[in-house]
C-alpha cells in the first residue's frame, strides 16, 4: 500500500489579523487522525480573548473593505481560489489525513469546489444591486444592499474545506468581515486556507480562523454583541440551542442542520443505476453526509431485488487508509462518532430491523464501520427516524404513490430527496410532493456553486450558495428623496 505524501508542515495556530499566533492563554489540544488513531499535532485552541482580538481587527479592516470597489474585492477572492488549486495535493493530503475522506474525493471533489466558490462569488458579487421603486411623482425611492459588519461561520467535521469555502467567500464578496469556528476534530485544512487568504489581496483583520471547542469559543462567539449574523452547519440540537442563545443579540441566523433524506426507487426506474446511486448516497464520505439517502423506499414490486443488489454491492466494499490514493472507503471521523454509528446498529437489530450487510467494525484499527444495510424497515424504528450521520441504510417498502409520500414526509427533517424513475411526469410529481430543499432525479448528491441549498422542517432555515447565499450576507437599506 503506497501512500500520497503528507506536507511536512503545516499551520497549527489560530489566523488573527493576517498572521498565526498561539492563543493568548498557549492552550492547545490535540488533532486525531481517524485512520491511525494517532496524534496529527497540537491545535491552538481559542478562548474570549482571542475572539477579542479577532474582533478588534475585524473592525478596523471591514469597513474599507465593505466600501472597496466590486472589482477590486472580486479580483483579491478570485486569487483565493487560484491559490487553492496551487496547492491542490497540500489540501488532499491534509484533508485526508485530518478527515479520513479518501484522498482521490478531496483532491478531485473537495478542493477544485472549494476553490469554485471562491471564484463563483467574486464573479457574481456584482450582480448585489439595489432597485428603484416607484412610489409617487414627488418621490425617489431606492435601496442599497450593504454589509452586515463582522459575520461568524462555524462549520462541521465532514466536509472541512468545503464548508469553509462556503461561509468566507459570500460574506467576504458582500463585505464584511468573517470569523470562522472550525469543527475540532478537522482544523488543518482551515488554516492552510487562511495561508491562502493571506496570500491574496484581502486586508489583514477580514478573515479569521480560531480553532477549539463549540463549547467555549463557538458559545463566545453565539453570545458576542459585535457579530451581526452566523452561518451554521451543524447538527439539529446545535442550532436549536443556537436560536435560543443568540436571542439577545438579534443575530441573523442561518442553519443548515441533519437530515434523514429519501431516496425513492420506483419499479419503472433502470434497477441497475438505482442502486448503483442509492449505495453512493448512503456511503458516499461513510455515510458522513447531511444530505445522505439513509432512508431508501422501495416500490414493492423491485424490493426483494433491489435489497439482493444493494447488499451485494455493500458486502464488496473494503476499506484503506484514507491516504492511499486507491482508497474508496474510509473510517468514521472521529471515535465518538464510531461509538454513535455502532450503538445504532445494535438499535436496529433489537427493534427487529433485518441486517443484510455489514454491521460490524472493519478491520482493528482506526474507526472503520463497515458498509450496512436494513431491510425490512418500518417507519416506527430507531434507524428510520433519527439522523445516524455514518453508514447505515434503512429500507422500506412503499405501495401506491400515496403512500411513498407519506412516509416520505414523516420525518421532522427536510434537507434533500431523490428519485429514481423513467417516468418524467411522476418524478416531477414527487419532486412537488416531497417537503426537501434539494430534490435529485435520477442522480444523487449533486452540488454547485450557483444553486441556492438549505432545508425544510427540522433541517434548518435560510439558503447558501448561489445569489441567494450572497444576498443572505448582507441588508437592504430604503433611501427615500424629495423632489
Amino acid at each position: 500500500m503506497a501512500l500520497v505524501e503528507v506536507p511536512k508542515e503545516f499551520p497549527t495556530k489560530l489566523f488573527i489579523n493576517g498572521e498565526f499566533v498561539d492563543a493568548a492563554d498557549k492552550r492547545t489540544f490535540d488533532n486525531i487522525n481517524p485512520a491511525t488513531e494517532d496524534v496529527i499535532a497540537p491545535i491552538a485552541m481559542a478562548g474570549k480573548a482571542d475572539l477579542d482580538a479577532a474582533i478588534e481587527a475585524a473592525k478596523r479592516s471591514q469597513p474599507e473593505w465593505g466600501a472597496a470597489p466590486p472589482a477590486k474585492r472580486a479580483s483579491a477572492i478570485w486569487k483565493i481560489g487560484d491559490e487553492i488549486m496551487k496547492r491542490r495535493h497540500e489540501f488532499a493530503a491534509l484533508e485526508a489525513m485530518d478527515s479520513g475522506k479518501p484522498y482521490r474525493e478531496c483532491y478531485s471533489i473537495d478542493v477544485p469546489m472549494a476553490a469554485d466558490h471562491f471564484k463563483y462569488f467574486a464573479g457574481v458579487l456584482r450582480s448585489l444591486q439595489g432597485e428603484t421603486i416607484p412610489v409617487n411623482d414627488n418621490l425617489f425611492v431606492y435601496t442599497l444592499r450593504e454589509p452586515l459588519g463582522i459575520v461568524a461561520g462555524i462549520t462541521p467535521w465532514n466536509f472541512p474545506l468545503l464548508m469553509a469555502a462556503r461561509k468566507i467567500a459570500p460574506a467576504i464578496a458582500a463585505g464584511n468581515a468573517v470569523i470562522l469556528k472550525p469543527a475540532s476534530p478537522t482544523p488543518l485544512t482551515a488554516m492552510l486556507l487562511a495561508e491562502c487568504i493571506a496570500a491574496s489581496k484581502v486586508p489583514a483583520g477580514i478573515v479569521a480562523v480560531l480553532n477549539g471547542k463549540g463549547s467555549e469559543i463557538g458559545q463566545a462567539i453565539v453570545e458576542h454583541p459585535d457579530i451581526a449574523a452566523i452561518s451554521l452547519t451543524g447538527s439539529t440540537s446545535v442550532g436549536v440551542k443556537m436560536i435560543k442563545d443568540a436571542a439577545p443579540t438579534l443575530k441573523k441566523l442561518t442553519m443548515e442542520l441533519g437530515g434523514k433524506s429519501p431516496n425513492v426507487i420506483f419499479a419503472d426506474s433502470d434497477l441497475d443505476m438505482a442502486v448503483k446511486g442509492a449505495q453512493a448516497a448512503i456511503f458516499y464520505n461513510k455515510g458522513e453526509v447531511c444530505t445522505a439517502g439513509s432512508r431508501l423506499l422501495v416500490e414493492e414490486k423491485v424490493y426483494d431485488e433491489t435489497v439482493e443488489k444493494l447488499a451485494a454491492r455493500a458486502n464488496k466494499m473494503t476499506h484503506a487508509n484514507p491516504l492511499d490514493d486507491d482508497c474508496r472507503y474510509g473510517p468514521q471521523n472521529n471515535k465518538s462518532q464510531f461509538d454513535t454509528t455502532m450503538g445504532y446498529i445494535e438499535k436496529g437489530k433489537k427493534e427487529g430491523a433485518k441486517l443484510v450487510a455489514g454491521g460490524e467494525r472493519m478491520g482493528d484499527k482506526g474507526y472503520y464501520v463497515a458498509p450496512t444495510v436494513f431491510a425490512d424497515c418500518t417507519s416506527e424504528m430507531t434507524i428510520v427516524k433519527e439522523e445516524i450521520f455514518g453508514p447505515v441504510l434503512a429500507v422500506q417498502k412503499f405501495g401506491d404513490f400515496d403512500d411513498l409520500v407519506a412516509k416520505a414526509n414523516s420525518s421532522e427533517y427536510g434537507l434533500a430527496a431523490g428519485v429514481w424513475t423513467r417516468d418524467v411526469s411522476k418524478a416531477h410529481k414527487y419532486a412537488k410532493a416531497v417537503k426537501a430543499g434539494s430534490i435529485w432525479v435520477n442522480c444523487y448528491n449533486w452540488y454547485d456553486s450557483a444553486v441556492p441549498y438549505g432545508g425544510y422542517k427540522f433541517s434548518g432555515y435560510g439558503r447558501e450558495m448561489g445569489l441567494q447565499g450572497l444576498a443572505n450576507m448582507t441588508q437592504t437599506k430604503s433611501v427615500w428623496v424629495q423632489l
